[in-house]
């Protein structure tokens, strides 16, 4: 089992940042992939970004890269994902997800462990 919490949202102006943290615990953090996904109101859930153990990143959607970062820390069982120039169309729940599948975009719960999603709100 892995517990993911996540931590960092919050309501900001177009433009802004935010740093979304999410810690784990459980079972040995080196095992999985981590990644960040994110479900706007009335949208179905999509993969934002994901990154390996040694730091190999990939961003799923195009609207994100140059704005958000993914990172990890692995002696604190932690991922970051820092997303920077905020759009009102980035306002979304945003999950962490941790698993062994090589296909975030096929990670449901039944192949990876999720977090409660924080709120992300960007105002215009």
């Amino acid at each position: 089992q892995v517990q993911l919490v996540e931590s960092g949202g919050g309501l900001v102006q177009a433009g802004g940042s935010l740093r979304l943290s999410c810690a784990a615990s459980g079972r040995t953090f080196s095992y999985y992939a981590m990644g960040w996904f994110r479900q706007a109101p009335g949208k179905e859930r999509e993969f934002v970004a994901v990154i390996k153990y040694y730091g190999d990143s990939t961003y799923n959607v195009d609207s994100v890269k140059g704005r958000f970062t993914i990172s990890r820390d692995n002696a604190k069982n932690t991922v970051y994902l820092q997303m920077n120039s905020l759009k009102p169309e980035d306002t979304a729940v945003y999950y962490c997800a941790a698993s062994t599948s090589p296909l975030p975009g096929n990670w449901s719960s039944n192949n990876a462990y999720w977090g409660q999603g924080t709120q992300v709100t960007v105002s215009s």
